[in-house]
């Protein structure tokens, strides 16, 4: 079993900082991979339902014996189903074979659509109603939270967005310091565009682990969430043996020094869906 961190959302309830994710994972392939992460002692598990895997995952989930409250798991709300958020929901959950989430999240705000108020304001509700453990958003800008808060009076307890040395968003996450937002990481290793850089291979060098755990302890230094994916079981494992080395501050300095402003994925205030 892992002895990882947790963060305490704003509620109370506490979660894994490290989880794994199956973005771009082939339903066939993804219960193969999360089965391997379950057994390597990972128990947050990050889907969507437009990653077209919430069937794979549930496969592993139910396969592996886990008692279900030792498990935090993750999917989240398309853009294409904004209007009806609860139906969205309902097929999640047939899909993952759960009778809950324990965290749901709007995938993309797609402003142009001008839909996620009204879907935050059913999430509030799904929650108020104990059909899902916490809620929370994606791909926010500091502007979308801000309106998601005026407007039903309740700020997201997790904001997931793309975060790496090469974009580290710093003042999104000052806003989610003031807002009471736990910061999560998608991409936390930028789809490998960052692992060659010598600063990150220096400090892994230095304490003999791979570049991606010495970005991935990088970010659990600085409070971040992550959810790291692969397929391979090597590197499924090494992702998650993040607890026997500590940075100093001149290596965290190093490493945030390498922000410039590098996005493997859209910018959330032009992309709808």
């Amino acid at each position: 079993m892992s002895t990882l961190p947790t963060v305490a959302l704003r509620t109370g309830t506490r979660m894994p900082q490290v989880g794994f994710g199956v973005f771009q994972v082939p339903d066939a392939e993804t219960t193969a991979a999360v089965a391997t992460a379950l057994e390597a002692g990972y128990r947050s598990i990050d889907t969507a339902a437009v990653y077209g895997n919430e069937a794979g995952t549930g496969r592993a989930i139910a396969a592996s014996g886990l008692p279900r409250d030792e498990l935090f798991v993750t999917s989240k709300l398309w853009v294409a189903d904004l209007e009806h958020p609860r139906e969205a929901y309902r097929r999640t959950l047939d899909r993952l074979g759960l009778d809950r989430l324990d965290l749901y999240l709007i995938h993309w705000p797609a402003p142009g659509l001008d839909r996620y108020v009204h879907a935050w304001a059913e999430l509030a509700a799904m929650r108020e109603e104990g059909l899902v453990r916490e809620v929370g958003v994606s791909n926010f800008q500091p502007a979308h939270l801000d309106r998601v808060v005026r407007e039903t009076g309740v700020t997201p307890v997790v904001n997931q967005v793309e975060l790496h040395p090469g974009l580290q968003q710093r003042e999104l996450r000052a806003h989610h310091e003031r807002l009471g937002v736990v910061t999560e990481a998608w991409s936390p290793l930028a789809q490998g565009a960052v692992l060659d850089d010598p600063a990150v291979t220096a400090v892994a060098a230095r304490h003999g682990v791979s570049p991606a755990q010495a970005v991935l302890r990088w970010h659990l230094q600085r409070g971040t969430v992550v959810i790291p994916k692969s397929v391979t079981p090597g590197r499924i494992r090494s992702n998650l043996d993040l607890t026997g080395f500590v940075l100093d501050e001149a290596e965290l300095a190093a490493v945030d020094a390498l922000d410039r402003g590098l996005r493997t994925g859209p910018h959330p205030d032009r992309f709808d869906g």
